[in-house]
């Protein structure tokens, strides 16, 4: 392994895939505005497949690598999904994890599990149907709860994530609550982050502060807060009953201090942080081990030392 640290002694550990920057939701806190992607890709061809595994196997030669997610986009719409999770097991990757919107994910459930994949966070911003078109602007709620109870079934671990927007739907973080406690999963909710049309609109107008979560959930439950991991990027809490959740705090609980995240687009291009929304190409410099430590080491200079500063690059263009 090659020494490749910052001065704050982060590495990059996680590996985040963004497999496609297409998807089939609308949801507004990715794409409101024009909805379009503002692509800054170095390579512009996808990669196929087995390019795909050869950039991860060269990462994962090179860098402690302990998880690899699949994002999006939405990565049930990458077609060669269970290949790919099958690939990655066979490198020897056994923590495989995957973060889908749901709504193609139940008919896949046990072909995923078998292929090797772990744990799946599933979007679920509403469990009210109303509410759920407000925000994703699709219908068909019940095909997202279908996948939640499908995924449990099939053996794999299961969250929720849920973007808290106020006005939007800070009104369904109760029942999100209660919805998580009856499945016997943990719901976390994240505040909303400035990236894409909410780098520069509306912001404030619609920032749920981790505060203001937890007031709301005060109204109706006692918690008690965790102990941090290191790594994480979700704060946990318990309630006297039981109840565990946690919530991601970007503005507000920021942990760009020991972050160890490294995205992969399907370009083919690597970033250390949201924030740079610098694309540092990694295909072309496969073959020349020291040219792509090189520029794993740029991409780990692009890390912020304290807390993320925005993005006009979309959620959906790189799994967020």
């Amino acid at each position: 392994m090659y020494p490749i640290e910052d001065q704050y002694g982060r590495t990059f550990k996680t590996l985040r895939i963004s497999l496609t920057n297409t998807c089939n939701l609308g949801c507004v806190y990715c794409v409101q505005g024009d909805g379009v992607r503002q692509d800054i890709p170095v390579s512009k061809a996808s990669l196929s497949l087995d390019q795909l595994i050869q950039v991860v196997a060269k990462l994962k030669a090179i860098l402690p690598l302990d998880t690899v997610r699949l994002t999006g986009g939405e990565p049930t719409l990458f077609k060669e999904l269970v290949p790919l999770i099958n690939a990655l097991s066979d490198l020897g990757i056994s923590n495989i994890k995957m973060t889908s919107n749901g709504y193609l994910l139940a008919d896949m459930a046990t072909k995923l599990a078998a292929a090797g994949l772990k744990e799946v966070n599933i979007s679920l911003d509403a469990v009210d149907a109303d509410v759920f078109y407000k925000v994703s602007r699709r219908r068909d709620l019940h095909r997202v709860l279908n996948a939640i109870e499908r995924c449990i079934h099939a053996g794999i671990k299961v969250k929720l994530n849920a973007v808290i927007m106020r006005g939007m739907n800070d009104s369904q973080i109760l029942p999100l609550l209660y919805y998580a406690a009856e499945q016997n999963i943990t719901v976390r909710f994240l505040e909303l982050m400035k990236m894409g049309y909410y780098f520069s609109n509306e912001f404030e107008r619609y920032f749920y502060s981790e505060a203001d979560i937890l007031n709301t959930i005060a109204t109706e439950f006692t918690y008690k807060r965790e102990l941090r991991i290191e790594g994480a990027t979700a704060n946990y809490w318990e309630t006297e009953e039981g109840i565990r959740f946690g919530i991601i705090a970007n503005e507000s609980s920021p942990f760009c201090g020991d972050c160890n995240r490294l995205r992969l687009d399907s370009y083919g291009n690597i970033f250390g942080c949201l924030s740079e929304n610098s694309a540092v190409s990694v295909f072309d410099v496969l073959d020349d081990e020291d040219k792509l430590v090189e520029r794993l080491r740029m991409a780990l200079s692009h890390k912020q030392s304290v807390q993320f500063k925005g993005s006009a690059l979309q959620m959906m263009a790189i799994g967020g």
